[in-house]
């Protein structure tokens, strides 16, 4: 198994532009983001276009195209992997919304946040979390890394330099937040 220094180690190369660091890197993690990547897609509607490998392909071919990152480490990667495949799903049922217009693909978020509750729209979620980030930036990013990312407690609170009692806090509070948001967007909607 790879330690996490050695990714972080590798992300430090790519930041300081060694091209050759990201093709080290790839097969070290890909394994994870594979599993990121399904942990994505099984909450998604049966015929999803979209398979483990395309959604990983994908978040790559997005990574290697952004500019600037100064990658901290592990978790700061995978973190930031879990919002790129949150931005393509929702890249995806909005474009699938628009050309069925009939609602779009359907999503289960979490099984405690929304309990037995109907699956949000991906879109209606990603709106619901955007405003949670604008009210509280930090519970928005521990919505990133605990469901988009699949970070642990204690893995989200050292990629946010908090508490994990301070990341079970955030994470209670939002999980109820966009639940109450979801909630009251389907009985808005038409």
């Amino acid at each position: 198994m790879t330690e996490p220094r050695d990714v972080t180690k590798l992300l430090a190369a790519w930041n300081a532009g060694d091209p050759q660091a990201l093709d080290r890197l790839l097969p070290i993690v890909y394994d994870e983001l594979r599993r990121l990547a399904r942990i994505r897609l099984r909450s998604e509607a049966r015929g999803h276009s979209l398979q483990p490998t395309a959604l990983v392909n994908e978040a790559y071919l997005r990574l290697v195209r952004m500019k600037r990152l100064q990658w901290e480490d592990r978790a700061h990667f995978f973190a930031l992997c879990g919002r790129v495949m949150r931005h393509i799903l929702v890249d995806t049922a909005r474009a699938r919304k628009f050309a069925k217009r009939d609602g779009g693909v359907r999503v289960d978020l979490d099984a405690a946040l929304l309990a037995a509750a109907p699956a949000p729209d991906l879109a209606a979620l990603d709106a619901a979390l955007a405003a949670l980030e604008a009210i509280d930036p930090r519970k928005g990013r521990v919505v990133e890394l605990r469901f988009f990312a699949g970070l642990n407690v204690d893995e989200t609170a050292a990629a946010l330099g908090v508490s994990a009692d301070t990341v079970s806090r955030d994470w209670k509070f939002a999980k109820t937040w966009l639940y109450r948001e979801l909630r009251d967007a389907r009985r808005l909607a038409p």
